[in-house]
């Protein structure tokens, strides 16, 4: 009974101390304006803008991209059906990202100019 009582607790500290250091590493990770370079501030506005402009003029292409995914990946009744579906959706949901990020190009959000989706571009494999 001891046994059991001892392992589950050895369980619990192992994973507490795990979930603890993922915690910190991550907050390592984390970057903000007010310690970063000149630099390094500006390289991530012009970024996240020309990202922001390349995913509202290029949003369109979501719509051949998720047909052409759809197809591969489902079959092609699925791909003719639910493809285009599925790029309307996201042809929507890139533009608008496109246009939230040249928006808010200025501001270091979300996290230190992090694109709103993934993958940043529509050329990218998800």
């Amino acid at each position: 009974m001891h046994s059991i009582k001892l392992s589950s607790l050895m369980v619990l500290a192992a994973g507490t101390l795990l979930l603890w250091s993922s915690v910190s590493l991550a907050y390592d990770d984390m970057r903000e304006v007010e310690d970063s370079s000149p630099q390094a501030v500006v390289g991530g506005m012009s970024n996240k803008f020309a990202r922001g402009m390349a995913n509202t003029t290029t949003g369109w292409l979501e719509l051949p991209k998720q047909i052409y995914v759809t197809y591969h990946e489902e079959g092609p009744v699925q791909g003719i059906l639910i493809g285009p579906l599925k790029g309307i959706g996201m042809m929507l949901a890139r533009t608008l990202a496109g246009v939230g990020e040249v928006a808010t190009f200025f501001a270091p959000t979300p996290g230190f100019y992090d694109p709103f989706m993934e993958p940043d571009y529509v050329w990218q494999e998800e």
